[in-house]
This record gives C-alpha cells, sequence and structure tokens, in this order.
C-alpha cells in the first residue's frame, strides 16, 4: 500500500494522489512495483526502501549524499486464536531526502493513525527532522504503553497461579517474558541510533528539534529500565514458580508413598495369614479378628511415626 500525504497552511493533514515537495511517502507492505516507482522518483537505492521490509533487520543509521535512512524497531500487539496479546517488534525505516520524507514498514501501525488522524501538534510533513523526532517520540511512548499492558497481565496472571498451577498460566507468563526480552532488545538498538542522530551532521537540526530528541532519548531510556527491571522480576518469578510446582509435586509423592506404606501392612498381614502353612493362632476360633487387630496396630504405629515426620 503507498498512500501519500501533505501538510496544508492550517497544518492539518491531507491525503494526495501524487508526490509533491515537502510531502510524506507511506509505504506499508509495498509491492515491488511500488518500491521501484519511489526509488526511480525520489533517487533512492532500492536498499533504503527494501532493508526495512526484512523481519530481522537490525537499528541503524545510513547515509547516501543528501538522503538518510533511519531503521528502528517499533512495538506491535497482536492476538493468537484464543484472544490472548503478543507482544512483538519489526522495523520501521524512516528516509530523509531532500524533497520529501519516506517511512517503510511491512505492518499498518497506530503510530502512523495519531498522524494521519491529526493527533500530534505542530506536525509538518515538510519539517523531515522534526517529522522523525516526532514519529521517535510517539514509538517510545507506545513502547511504555506497552510495558504497562504486560505488567498489568503480569499481575493478572500471578494472581491466578497462586489459585491454581496450571500450565496455560505458566504458557501466558513465558509469553509476557518473551515479549520483555524482544522490548529491551529493540529499545537498547533504538537508543543506540538516537544517540548517533543527536550528534549527526546529516540531519539539519533546530534547537527546538535537538530539545525534541533530546526528549524522545529520556523516555527511550526510561522503557529500557522499566523493561529490564520487569524482565528480572518475571525471570525470578517464573524460577519461584517452576521451585513452587516441584515442591508441591514432592510432598504430593512423599503423602502418597507414605499411605502406601501404611495400607501395605494389612496386606501384608492378611497375606502371612492367607499362607497354606502352620501360623501362630490358626485354631482359634477369632484368629481372624486378631489378624484385623495386628493390622490396626501396625498402621497406627506406622501412620503416627509419619505424622510426627511430617510426611503427610
Amino acid at each position: 500500500m503507498m498512500k501519500f500525504y501533505r501538510t496544508g497552511e492550517q497544518g492539518t493533514l491531507n491525503e494526495i494522489d501524487a508526490i509533491t515537495g515537502g510531502c510524506w511517502i507511506n509505504l506499508v507492505k509495498p509491492t515491488e512495483q511500488e518500491i521501484h516507482h519511489i526509488a526511480k522518483h525520489v533517487q533512492l537505492p532500492l536498499d533504503f526502501l527494501k532493508d526495512p521490509l526484512d523481519e530481522e533487520e537490525r537499528s541503524r543509521i545510513e547515509y547516501d549524499g543528501n538522503n538518510v535512512q533511519i531503521i528502528v524497531n517499533i512495538p506491535l500487539v497482536s492476538k493468537d486464536e484464543k484472544g490472548i496479546p503478543i507482544y512483538d517488534t519489526i522495523p520501521l525505516g524512516m528516509i530523509v531526502t531532500s524533497d520529501c520524507f519516506i517511512t517503510v514498514c511491512l505492518k499498518d501501525n497506530p503510530i502512523f493513525d495519531i498522524f494521519s488522524q491529526n493527533k500530534v501538534k505542530q506536525f509538518f510533513t515538510y519539517k523531515k527532522t522534526r517529522f522523525s523526532f516526532q514519529i521517535l517520540y510517539l514509538i517510545a511512548t507506545t513502547y511504555l504503553k506497552y510495558l504497562k499492558q504486560i505488567i498489568k497481565k503480569t499481575d493478572e496472571i500471578e494472581k491466578e497461579l497462586h489459585q491454581s498451577m496450571k500450565n496455560k498460566e505458566l504458557f501466558s507468563l513465558l509469553n509476557m517474558e518473551k515479549s520483555l526480552v524482544y522490548f529491551t532488545t529493540s529499545l537498547k538498538s533504538n537508543n543506540i541510533v538516537m544517540q548517533k542522530m543527536l550528534k549527526s551532521k546529516h540531519l539539519k537540526m533546530y534547537e527546538d528539534d535537538q530539545e525534541l530528541l533530546e526528549d524522545v532519548i529520556v523516555e527511550n531510556q526510561q522503557a529500557i529500565e522499566m523493561a529490564e527491571t520487569h524482565t528480572t522480576i518475571l525471570s525470578g518469578m517464573m524460577d519461584a514458580f517452576a521451585s513452587v510446582i516441584s515442591n508441591n509435586l514432592n510432598i504430593v509423592m512423599k503423602f502418597l508413598t507414605s499411605i502406601t506404606i501404611i495400607l501395605s501392612l494389612p496386606t501384608m498381614v492378611a497375606s502371612f495369614y492367607g499362607m497354606n502353612v502352620p501360623i501362630p493362632f490358626q485354631e482359634y476360633p477369632h484368629a481372624f479378628f486378631v489378624a484385623i487387630v495386628i493390622s490396626i496396630i501396625l498402621s497406627s504405629i506406622t501412620a503416627v511415626i509419619f505424622w510426627k515426620k511430617k510426611f503427610f
């Protein structure tokens, strides 16, 4: 999909039909034909447009003459077949040229919707450097929003685990831990790119732009610290619950073993008195009750011993 936008005199964003000076070209999962059309029209290397379409592409900043390519990882949330949210990251390419600003991404995301719905103040497509910083700021705040959702979901799963140890909750915790690892890795690589942008001489920055980029770095650093903290907490929680499950299994096995030993004593006594050989009290008229009493006494003594040793 390929769309063109440009801000009007009142600062409102309008969709246009063709590429003009100072416009924003938004490419979402573009076709080969669209990629070649933009590359030819804007005089860009094809790699600048194709690299962000690789899901494993790393965050970086590159230069080609007056063109600047910025690739960062943005957060994305989706749901599986059971409706459970899955948090992941995908690359987003931002290309600053002398005439226009280009964004390239594999999937549509809510960050672009915020701009297209005119919810960003002092947003102009022709202020390309500031536009890129505004996108980075929204990316950092989106990370923070998703991190809060992950933390809230983790707390809910923890409460469920306190009541019942089920594989479903443990798998959900594992998914949350994976999401936090993805977020932490992406945020750190994004932070490196932002630090390079702050020192770059290829991007024309005014004082307000530099302050905005510094604010973005602060927000991104806050997201990194939050992700790292809760990754550590979640990892410790997973280890704790694994120990609890293992301990509960040991308790159950110890209890069952104790019951088995106690129940085996009457069986052993009955086996002795069922042998076809001479045995004590076999001529006694109440020999059956003697066997029962012996079984009860042995089982009771064993049960008391196990109880004192806290086997159950």
